[in-house]
């Protein structure tokens, strides 16, 4: 009688095969969905300059949410911090704070900012960023917004040249990711 030579399982029934392989589909579908999750949902930006300092530095890298805004899903709100192409030169992308909504009436007296005649609190802007300027009063057209730097003394925005229609606003800044120590919500 010959010698029985017992054959190993095919690759497919093996325990330790399987579940390497289940593993690998797992981290596949994972690497899938969170390129989706980037792509269509969250975009990686870099900021770059002071304007929105201390909420924002130069160099900070951030999360924007660019599907937020798309398809009526979402409404710009007060205070949201917004990605917009700037409206004179629709290459370049800016990044501020919303001020004042459509039908707003926005007033800047030495400095200090005044929605619908009332004096804002804008505790999120240190003594030291804010500067003296007087504007206004301007009233923010239909579908536009007034945005503006947190770092008053150095930001490029409404103030100069005016209110910024929806169709420009691409994204709101959700999340901080680098430096690490800088990590967590934009607000």
């Amino acid at each position: 009688m010959p010698d029985e030579v017992e054959q190993p399982a095919p690759a497919h029934r093996h325990p330790a095969v399987w579940s390497a392989m289940a593993w690998l589909r797992d981290l596949l579908l994972s690497v899938v969905l969170a390129i989706v999750l980037i792509l269509f949902l969250y975009q990686p930006v870099k900021v770059e300059g002071t304007s929105m300092m201390p909420a924002l530095e130069d160099q900070d890298r951030i999360f924007i949410n660019n599907f937020v805004y798309r398809f009526g899903l979402g409404k710009i709100e007060r205070l949201d911090t917004v990605v917009f192409r700037f409206p004179r030169d629709p290459s370049k992308s800016y990044i501020k704070r919303v001020i004042g909504l459509p039908g707003d009436c926005v007033e800047v007296r030495n400095g200090t900012v005044f929605l619908n005649g009332q004096e804002m609190d804008e505790s999120y802007v240190p003594r030291e960023f804010r500067d003296g300027l007087t504007l206004g009063p301007v009233i923010v057209p239909a579908e536009s917004y007034f945005v503006m730097g947190d770092h008053r003394s150095s930001s490029n925005d409404s103030r100069s040249w005016g209110p910024v229609h929806r169709r420009y606003i691409y994204g709101k800044a959700v999340f901080s990711y680098w430096p690490l120590e800088r990590v967590g919500i934009v607000r």
